[in-house]
């Protein structure tokens, strides 16, 4: 029987080892000075964390960030020296996507209560998402001020630099992930032995309002995500000065802020409806 499960989670680690990989191609901006922002590409491997436990979440960022490196090979010919390859090997990848895989760390330890199970995933699920977001910016970061010091981050002042760089791709990258990530959590259930959508009784005891309670969250979530990804799109790559990559806000007047405000707008007041028709239809017993 253990072996049976063994075999089980090897198997799901490795169909998402492979979804996040496909996810990682699909960039909704690349950066003009490296970095990119893609569609939640780290969720797939911090579900495998948080449905099968830290040992397997990391033993699948293992094999994510080897993979990672292979599609990143052509950023290792700008070193000369064997240990700045090594170090850019270990921080810029191994450990900056094998960290994707304590995000489940969060599962059962947030001390959440009164809450419906699809609610308690769901935070559970973008706080962890949010952790491992921030470990991953703390290894770019770290990697950026020491290795990458003096090639593509100046010398001087090489911290800060390197925050402000990373932070063009991470921010967006962590919010998208996030909300990805709640919308994902409060749509399947994970504590099943194989994944299943949730049913209407789980978000709420009543009969009469159940079937809204299943479905407007999860179209709220999807113009919430659909807005994070169209403001990305329009103001990320905006956010790095293409001569430097230097972090700036000089571009940000190129910014079309009025298809921004409105399509943003749109969404934002349209998932507000929908959670006050939800709350209004939800009645207790």
């Amino acid at each position: 029987m253990k072996t049976k499960n063994l075999t089980k989670q090897i198997v799901e680690a490795a169909v998402m080892v492979a979804l996040g990989t496909v996810l990682s191609l699909f960039k909704l901006v690349e950066m003009p000075y490296g970095g990119s922002v893609t569609p939640a590409s780290m969720l797939p491997i911090l579900i495998v964390s948080y449905r099968h436990g830290l040992g397997t979440g990391v033993m699948a960022g293992v094999v994510y960030s080897a993979i990672q490196q292979l599609l990143g090979l052509n950023n290792l010919s700008f070193f000369t020296t064997w240990y700045s390859v090594v170090a850019v090997i270990l921080i810029d990848y191994v450990i900056a996507f094998t960290v994707v895989g304590l995000g489940g760390i969060t599962k059962g330890k947030l001390g959440i209560k009164n809450a419906s199970f699809p609610t308690k995933q769901k935070i559970e699920i973008a706080t962890g998402m949010a952790f491992a977001c921030v470990l991953r910016f703390v290894c770019h970061t770290v990697c950026g001020a020491t290795v990458w010091a003096g090639l593509s981050i100046p010398t001087s002042a090489a911290l800060i630099y390197s925050i402000g760089y990373n932070a063009t791709y991470m921010i967006p990258e962590t919010i998208i992930s996030v909300l990805i990530g709640a919308w994902i959590g409060e749509m399947i259930d994970f504590s099943k032995s194989i994944p299943v959508r949730f049913a209407a009784a789980d978000y709420s005891k009543t009969s009469n309002s159940t079937g809204a309670c299943e479905f407007l969250p999860h179209i709220s979530s999807f113009l919430l995500v659909f807005a994070a990804c169209f403001d990305t799109v329009l103001i990320a790559p905006h956010m790095q000065d293409e001569a430097s990559g230097a972090f700036t806000f000089a571009n940000l007047g190129d910014v079309n802020w009025i298809l921004i405000l409105a399509v943003s707008g749109a969404c934002l007041l349209a998932s507000l409806i929908l959670h006050i028709i939800r709350r209004r239809l939800i009645k207790t017993v």
